[in-house]
């Protein structure tokens, strides 16, 4: 049986990707804050929760992220910009991923295929900025995407058979973007993972190191 790893497993598409996964015979390892203590801005947090894992996952899903973190929401112009906030931002969208990208290194296959995707967002990405804004968010979305990017060419050396990926699953109707939806059109959470994971069904090694959105097209850097 495949076995699926789901960092964020108590989020809105956190939690649908975990289910999607079972319907499709997935045997689903569901982490996260609320309902296990794992804080990935913790290293040692991270570090113990992912050390007591055993065997191998062919799919390990970061649905880890926020827009709005305590008091600091996104900025709408530079003068709103405020050192706690973007350390926040960072701290969560970047660095806590990427912590759980170390950590995860033991638990990829070496002799089969994996993906390892990362939830990022379009708003992310420096070449379709076309309003500015958001300065917060966006700058840790495009440092969490230069991660992927490095962290699948050092994988390609060691694991032939992985993926990493960052991928936009569009806006979905969930509390984290409840405020900030406006004209938006929203998909519901079960939806959103369907999308992603026919996107992830389609990826190939050539592909490791890319960012899709929930289509399967790229995105800009």
């Amino acid at each position: 049986m495949q076995r699926a790893l789901v960092i964020g497993a108590s989020g809105g598409i956190g939690s649908a990707l975990s289910a999607s996964l079972a319907a499709r015979g997935f045997e689903v390892t569901g982490l996260s804050r609320s309902a296990d203590g794992l804080d990935v801005t913790d290293e040692a947090s991270v570090e113990h929760h992912l050390g007591a894992l055993e065997g191998s996952f062919h799919r390990i899903l970061i649905a880890t992220g926020a827009l709005e973190i305590g008091e600091h929401g996104p900025e709408k112009a530079l003068k709103h910009l405020s050192r706690t906030g973007m350390e926040a931002q960072f701290a969560l969208n970047t660095i806590g991923p990427a912590l759980v990208l170390k950590h995860a290194q033991p638990l990829i296959p070496r002799d089969a295929p994996a993906v390892i995707a990362t939830l990022s967002a379009r708003v992310g990405s420096i070449g379709d900025n076309l309003y500015g804004g958001w300065h917060s968010y966006r700058a840790s979305k495009a440092a969490l995407n230069q991660i992927i990017r490095g962290a699948a060419i050092e994988l390609g050396r060691t694991h032939k058979h992985a993926i990493c990926v960052a991928l936009h699953p569009g806006t979905v109707a969930t509390p984290f973007t409840e405020k900030y939806l406006g004209r938006h059109p929203a998909v519901p959470p079960e939806e959103a993972a369907g999308n992603l994971l026919s996107v992830i069904d389609r990826l190939t090694p050539e592909e490791s190191g890319a960012f899709f959105d929930w289509a399967g097209k790229p995105v800009p850097w």
